[in-house]
């Protein structure tokens, strides 16, 4: 028995018809209690890593968008042992007229309260950028909508922009970069560059008066969002930073989408032999350099 219900039964037989001794039919109820709580507390678990496992699901996007003439591709590894809920977030979806917003994000903890405000960013911003609102609107409302979590509020850091393909085989962006990581921008000729500055994180001060940056992809570019997990990966007292992470990207030069976000995956991951202690999100954008005939 368990939590007043029955789990199975033990049976125990003798080649004899002498009676079992008293001792040895307490040790089998000792016996069958351990296995008991065993058994229930392996159902629980269980349980609770298939809640979790749900609930994480539920809060990245079903799949991503075919984003014309851009490659994308995105690598998520969350933390712990599957039964906790990672903070960790990423997100990319059309909005209208051939633009498309993208974002990776943040929230601080992990569990039930910091899935709540993962659920509420990922989906207030889709629904406020199909609105209409730019940017800095989006993330201003989003940010007054944390605040309204009260002490179920987690502060957020956020990085949302706004991507248009042109016919020329470039990309026009608009980001915010709220308390985030910087992302990186990625040129032909190797060099790397951060593709915005920072700004303050959501969920902490109300009257966010926050501003947008226009960046230019042009063919062969390519552009790298992490969330903090990537950048401060230790081996003790050393941190890859955002040194580490500039080294690893002017690699890169020519690599698919994909090829960068799984060199930049494997380079965390050798950095430290333990295992990761944070959740990873990872999204790479890369514009194709046109066909030479």
């Amino acid at each position: 028995m368990a939590r007043n219900r029955v789990i199975g039964m033990l049976t125990l037989g003798k080649p004899t018809d002498d009676h079992f001794r008293q001792e040895i039919l307490e040790l089998a109820e000792d016996l069958s209690r351990r296995a008991a709580l065993a058994l229930d507390n392996a159902r629980l678990y269980s349980e609770r890593m298939a809640i979790s496992q749900s609930l994480q699901r539920s809060l990245l996007p079903p799949g991503l968008p075919q984003v014309p003439g851009v490659e994308v591709e995105v690598i998520y590894r969350a933390a712990g042992e599957g039964n906790e809920v990672g903070g960790d977030f990423y997100d990319l979806f059309p909005i209208k007229d051939g633009a498309y917003g993208f974002a990776i994000g943040d929230v601080c903890g992990t569990g039930p309260e910091a899935a709540a405000v993962t659920g509420l960013a990922r989906h207030a911003l889709r629904l406020l950028a199909r609105e209409g609102f730019g940017g800095p609107a989006v993330l201003e409302r989003l940010n007054a909508a944390i605040l309204d979590e009260g002490a179920r509020s987690r502060f957020l850091t956020l990085l949302y922009g706004e991507l248009w393909p042109q016919e020329d085989g470039s990309a026009v962006l608009k980001v915010v970069c709220a308390g985030h990581p910087l992302p990186l921008r990625l040129r032909q000729d190797g060099t790397v560059e951060a593709a915005a500055e920072p700004q303050p994180l959501l969920g902490v001060m109300d009257d966010l008066e926050l501003y947008e940056q226009t960046v230019t992809l042009d063919p062969g570019d390519v552009l790298l969002c992490v969330t903090d997990g990537v950048t401060e990966r230790r081996e003790g007292t050393r941190m890859l930073g955002d040194d580490g992470l500039t080294d690893v990207l002017t690699t890169c030069t020519g690599l698919t989408a994909g090829a960068v976000a799984g060199r930049v995956m494997r380079a965390v991951e050798r950095f430290a032999a333990d295992a990761p202690s944070d959740d990873m999100a990872i999204l790479a954008m890369r514009l194709p350099e046109p066909h030479v005939d």
